[in-house]
C-alpha cells in the first residue's frame, strides 16, 4: 500500500468553508498498490472540501485517461475515466473506516490520507471487460481478430466448417 504523504490534506489550519485541492495521479501511484493493468496514467483528482465545525465533507472528482490493453485483442488503447466519490469525515474516539461514505478520525487528528480512496475510486470505475473501441465499431485490423474469424462457427461459408454440426443447429429450432 502507498505511504505517500503527498496525497493527504491537512485540515487543521483551514477556516470553515469551501476549499479546493487538486492531485495528479501517475502510473507509479498504482504500482505502489501492486496494480499493473495500466500502461500509462494521466488522471487529475479535484477535491472540494467543505469544513464545518464538527465535520468535513469531501467531494472527489477524478477525470483523465488511462492506457490499457483490450481484453479481446491485447491492443493498447486510451480509456477515458470519469469518477465521483463523496466522503463525510466525523471525529470520534477511534479511527473507523468501515463505512465507504463515512470516515471517523480520532479527536486531535490534523490530516486525512487519501491514497486508498483515490485508488478505489479509479480502479472501481474501470469496466470488467476492456474492449477496444475499434473492435466494437468493427474497424480494428488485428492479427488476433483475423485468427478468431477463421474459427467463427456462425459463418455458413466457413471452409473449416464441419457439416456434421448441421444436425445440432436443428435443435435450436
Amino acid at each position: 500500500m502507498s505511504k505517500s504523504k503527498s496525497f493527504s490534506i491537512k485540515f487543521i489550519g483551514l477556516k470553515d468553508g469551501k476549499h479546493s485541492f487538486q492531485f495528479p495521479l501517475s502510473k507509479s501511484f498504482f504500482e505502489s498498490f501492486n496494480y499493473s493493468d495500466f500502461n500509462s496514467v494521466d488522471i487529475i483528482i479535484d477535491i472540494e472540501l467543505v469544513k464545518k465545525s464538527t465535520i468535513l465533507e469531501l467531494n472527489f472528482k477524478g477525470s483523465g485517461s488511462v492506457n490499457i490493453n483490450c481484453t479481446l485483442t491485447n491492443e493498447p488503447f486510451e480509456y477515458q475515466i470519469s469518477s465521483n466519490l463523496d466522503l463525510l469525515v466525523k471525529f470520534g474516539d477511534m479511527y473507523d473506516d468501515e463505512n465507504d461514505e463515512l470516515l471517523v478520525l480520532p479527536h486531535g487528528s490534523h490530516s486525512i490520507d487519501l491514497d486508498q480512496y483515490f485508488y478505489e475510486m479509479i480502479v472501481l470505475s474501470m469496466p470488467i471487460r476492456n474492449v477496444h473501441p475499434d473492435v466494437e465499431k468493427g474497424t480494428l485490423n488485428s492479427e488476433i481478430l483475423n485468427r478468431l474469424k477463421e474459427f467463427d462457427i456462425n459463418k455458413e461459408k466457413n471452409s473449416n466448417f464441419d457439416a456434421r454440426w448441421d444436425k445440432l443447429k436443428e435443435l435450436k429450432k
